[in-house]
């Protein structure tokens, strides 16, 4: 009994210093974006995949266990089932953005805490997950000088916030090949955004839109996975996941003001409100969603995936307002492989390498002009020793994103980026009775 009451207290001893981990990066590095894009829609929509599954491309709607170690994978949810451990993975994020236009450019760094997800098997063909993670950043600040007859007016656009989601999830298998599994949702967060034009004289009267959406409310994601053997120690995996298009619950807040600058540029108060609205309530849609994908792996081996996705944003409404998006689609291509997973001669031979690429119309269009997205990932998963008698596994895992977003045509901006994902996972038998003779 002694032995399952130490057991225990290092566990919640280890659970604290996870949240205080979170705790402390949530302080440090808030979710924060520098993208003119963000503006449309939501902001930057994140996705729900941890670094392992990023570093592949974001393949995820037809994986589930890749080698005995345990992933959460909250993408489809069916894949619960495959945890046979409990687990635990927490991680942070972080990215060099690079805009250009014309002959202009800028370069912005963010860093962020990504994720905190458990799952704990239920039994033998189930298990639950339940976490927290960023659904969107919003994150701008730019201008446009345009001329009203000889006069320079300059038109400011700035935005900020974003908007996290709060999960729990189950899966189960049905049989020895058919999974299914979903998630409810919690969606929530700010979004703020602020127009202004300004006259380039000192004195002058300017005009300021400020609007915030403080939103939340429920929403479900669901998935399906079926596989069967081609051979002795190869399978293939065939999965859908998609989520509703539910209804998120928005409180506005709303000021029309006049504000003059004076000579040394500085900003004065409201001089004037033209228009407020406090409190005022409202919904938010979120888009029908559809994933589909296929895998093929070797136990303990490798594994190689496809995904293709697709959303219906044009029907997304903002304030009872039509948000002037279109349907988005996207593709991705990726795979793991592991040398040998037991090899006790070589580290090298039990790191996992992951390669992927991706592809995505996005929901943006402006000037006629489709905003596409595309980069390409590599990612590690690096094994650490194990602990309590061999019951215990760690790895850590890297991923770097490389890519763009938008084009100089149409006199609009190119958006290069680099990303770096970093999580560390834990894979322990938690919950066990355990006997003392």
């Amino acid at each position: 009994m002694k032995l399952l009451q130490i057991k225990m207290y290092k566990r919640i001893n280890y659970i604290a210093a996870i949240l205080v981990l979170v705790c402390g990066l949530g302080v440090q590095a808030q979710v924060t974006t520098s993208s003119p894009y963000s503006r449309y829609g939501l902001g930057n929509i994140k996705g729900s995949l941890l670094p392992q599954l990023r570093a592949m491309g974001g393949i995820s709607t037809a994986v589930n266990s890749i080698t005995g170690f345990n992933n959460i994978n909250m993408q489809n949810p069916a894949s619960y089932s495959s945890i046979t451990l409990t687990t635990i993975d927490v991680g942070m994020s972080a990215g060099l953005t690079s805009l250009s236009r014309n002959n202009l450019s800028e370069t912005s760094f963010n860093s962020t805490f990504s994720h905190l997800a458990f799952a704990i098997p239920v039994n033998r063909k189930s298990a639950l997950s339940f976490g927290i993670l960023p659904y969107s950043d919003l994150g701008y600040s730019y201008r446009n000088t345009v001329k009203i007859d000889t006069t320079s007016v300059d038109q400011l656009y700035e935005g900020e916030g974003g908007l996290s989601k709060a999960y729990i999830g189950y899966g189960y298998r049905i049989g020895d090949h058919l999974r299914i599994g979903a998630n409810a949702e919690y969606i929530f967060g700010n979004l703020q955004t602020t127009r202004a034009t300004e006259y380039a004289l000192a004195g002058a009267i300017n005009a300021k839109l400020q609007n915030k959406n403080s939103v939340g409310g429920l929403n479900y994601s669901y998935g399906i996975q079926y596989d069967f053997n081609v051979g002795r120690t190869t399978s293939v995996t065939l999965g859908y996941s998609g989520s509703n298009s539910g209804k998120l619950n928005s409180n506005q807040t709303f000021y029309a003001t006049q504000y003059t600058r004076d000579a040394a540029g500085n900003e004065s108060t409201a001089i004037d409100t033209l228009n407020s609205v406090d409190n005022g309530k409202s919904n938010l849609t979120l888009p029908l969603s559809h994933n589909f994908g296929i895998s093929i792996k070797k136990s303990d081996k490798w594994l190689i995936g496809a995904d293709f996705r697709m959303s219906k944003w044009a029907a997304t409404s903002i304030n009872n307002i039509n948000s002037g998006l279109q349907d988005s689609w996207g593709a991705s291509l990726g795979g793991q492989w592991t040398p040998d997973a037991t090899s006790y001669n070589s580290y090298m031979k039990r790191i996992d390498y992951r390669l992927g690429f991706n592809y995505d119309k996005t929901y943006i269009q402006i000037n006629n002009q489709d905003i596409k997205q595309m980069g390409a990932s590599l990612g590690f998963g690096f094994p650490l020793p194990s602990a309590n008698a061999g019951s215990a596994f760690y790895k850590i895992n890297f991923t770097t994103e490389v890519g763009q977003r938008g084009t100089l045509n149409n006199n609009l901006v190119k958006e290069q980026f680099i990303n770096f994902h970093l999580g560390f996972t834990l894979n322990d038998t938690w919950f066990r009775r355990y006997r003392v003779d």
